[in-house]
C-alpha cells in the first residue's frame, strides 16, 4: 500500500486569504467589473475563480478605465504605481500582504537614514519591483551568494540588507552569511523577511522529504515559494514535481514510489490538496498520514472600509 505524506502547514496563508477576500468582497458590495493589477496571488486556479466572477486582471494601471476601481495585488507595488493611481483618480484597494508592507518599511527608513539596500530576492518578481521601488536609487537587487563578491557600493558601512519574503530560508541565510562577511557593518532587519507561511512549509516539508520517493508541490509556476518547495525535495534527494492539479501528475512518477509527499504553496487553494490525494487513490490504495510541524492562527485585518458585512 502507498503512503502518501502531508506535511503540514500547507496551502493558504493570511496573506493570501486576505488579498482574495478583499477582491471578493469588492465584487459582491460593487459589483463587476473589479480591475486587479497583476495577479493577485500567483495561483491559476484563483485567479480563474475570481474571473469568472467579475474581476479583470491587468498588467498596467493605463488598462484600468479612469475613476474605475483598481486592486493592487499581495506582492505590493512601488510608491510610483501609487502616485499614477491618484493621478488618473482610480479608487485604489490596497491588497499588499502586510508582512511585504513591513518590508518596504523597512526600505523606507534604510533608504532616509542614507543607507543603501541590498535586497536579495528574484529579478523581476513582482515583489522585488514593489519592495526596489521604495528607494530605486539606493536599491541592489543580489540573487545568489556569488552576486555578493560582485557587489560595487558607494559606502561600506552604510549598508541594510533586506529580502523577498518568499525564498528558502536557507538560500537567505546563505547570501546573508556571505553579506555580512564582506561587510561586517551591515545591518539586517530586526526579524527576518521571509515570512512566516513561507518558513513553516518548507520545514513541514523537510520534516517528510527523507522519507518520500516522489514529492508534489501544488502550485503554479510562477509562484515563488511554491518553486522554493520543489527546490527543497530536489537537494533532499527526492524526485520532486511542480503541478498546477490532479491532471499535471503523470502516471509514470507514480511508479516504484512506495512514499509520496504532497504539499502546496501559500497561494495555492486547499481543495487541491484534496484533489490530489483523491487522484492518488484512484492508482491502488493509499494510507494518508499528516505531519503538522505547526500551528497557523494569524489573521490580517481587511482594510477598513470592507470590515464588517
Amino acid at each position: 500500500m502507498r503512503r502518501v505524506l502531508l506535511p503540514a502547514p500547507r496551502s493558504f496563508c493570511a496573506g493570501v486569504e486576505r488579498a482574495i477576500e478583499i477582491v471578493e468582497r469588492l465584487l459582491e458590495r460593487h459589483g463587476p467589473p473589479v480591475y486587479v493589477r497583476n495577479q493577485i496571488v500567483h495561483n491559476a486556479h484563483v485567479v480563474g475563480d475570481l474571473e469568472s466572477r467579475g474581476a479583470v486582471f491587468v498588467s498596467e494601471l493605463e488598462e484600468v478605465p479612469e475613476g474605475a476601481m483598481v486592486v493592487f495585488s499581495a506582492h505590493g507595488v512601488a510608491p510610483a504605481v501609487e502616485d499614477e493611481a491618484r493621478r488618473r483618480g482610480l479608487d485604489a484597494v490596497d491588497a499588499t500582504c502586510p508582512l511585504v508592507t513591513k518590508v518596504h518599511s523597512e526600505a523606507g527608513r534604510a533608504a532616509a537614514g542614507g543607507d543603501t539596500i541590498i535586497l536579495i530576492g528574484h529579478e523581476g518578481h513582482e515583489e522585488v519591483e514593489g519592495t526596489t521601488g521604495v528607494a530605486p536609487e539606493r536599491t541592489v537587487l543580489v540573487e545568489t551568494a556569488a552576486d555578493v563578491d560582485r557587489l560595487e557600493v558607494a559606502d561600506p558601512e552604510r549598508l541594510t540588507f533586506l529580502a523577498q519574503t518568499t525564498l528558502s530560508v536557507t538560500e537567505v541565510e546563505r547570501i546573508a552569511m556571505a553579506l555580512r562577511r564582506r561587510f561586517p557593518a551591515i545591518k539586517g532587519p530586526a526579524k527576518d523577511d521571509v515570512c512566516y507561511a513561507t518558513t513553516n512549509r518548507q520545514t513541514a516539508l523537510a520534516s517528510v522529504v527523507d522519507e518520500a520517493d516522489l514529492v508534489l508541490v501544488i502550485g503554479s509556476p510562477n509562484s515563488s515559494n511554491s518553486n522554493r518547495l520543489v527546490e527543497l525535495a530536489e537537494v533532499a534527494g527526492a524526485e520532486a514535481h511542480l503541478i498546477d492539479g490532479p491532471a499535471d501528475i503523470d502516471p509514470a512518477w507514480l511508479t516504484g514510489a512506495a512514499a509520496i509527499g504532497v504539499t502546496a504553496g501559500a497561494s495555492a487553494p486547499p481543495e487541491l490538496v484534496d484533489e490530489v490525494v483523491a487522484h492518488l487513490a484512484e492508482h491502488g490504495p493509499i494510507t494518508v498520514e499528516e505531519r503538522r510541524i505547526a500551528e497557523e492562527h494569524l489573521e490580517f485585518l481587511l482594510p477598513q472600509r470592507l470590515r464588517g458585512g
